[in-house]
């Protein structure tokens, strides 16, 4: 159903072969989760990007949402549509930035999963995270923080099981 959304929704080919890519990402990290819902995963990952329709900007994420919410999904999903930018947004980084003033960090355990997830997609490759911090790196003014959150998610959701 959310590929035929995206599709309805004209999203670019490219962006829906990356929510696929997203997707089967989110899956294999929801692994290491028994109690992730993995149809909540499904959604938001497969629509995360789908704000990209309208624009390919920062603000894809809000649009993302307010496209989500006419086909009636529910806050879980919309939140993770929203809370998916990098490593997530902090309310001053929102502020800075332009964006309504609110928190845009992730914060449940599917978000995270699908904000991570998104992070380690370029295009429909699978990439690691020096891969992720160098590409912040150029094209961000002071990536550091972000830097920082996304090391965490990653010790977080991945890390912490790689000994296992």
């Amino acid at each position: 159903m959310e590929i035929e959304i995206l599709k309805k929704e004209k999203t670019p080919q490219n962006v829906i072969d990356h929510s696929i890519a997203v997707y089967n990402k989110a899956l294999e990290i929801a692994e290491n989760f028994p109690n992730a819902d993995l149809t909540l995963i499904k959604k938001g990952a497969l629509l995360h990007d789908i704000g990209r329709s309208k624009t390919h900007d920062i603000t894809h994420a809000i649009e993302g949402r307010k496209i989500a919410c006419q086909y009636g999904y529910d806050e879980d999903v919309l939140n993770i549509i929203e809370r998916h930018i990098g490593a997530g947004i902090t309310k001053k980084e929102a502020k800075d930035l332009g964006l309504f003033e609110k928190s845009y960090v992730p914060e449940t355990l599917e978000e995270k999963i699908v904000a991570h997830a998104d992070n380690l997609i370029s295009g429909t490759e699978v990439v690691d995270v020096e891969f992720v911090i160098k590409k912040w790196k150029t094209r961000m003014d002071n990536p550091d923080d972000n830097i920082e959150r996304l090391i965490k998610l990653d010790e977080e959701l991945i890390q912490a099981f790689k000994d296992d």
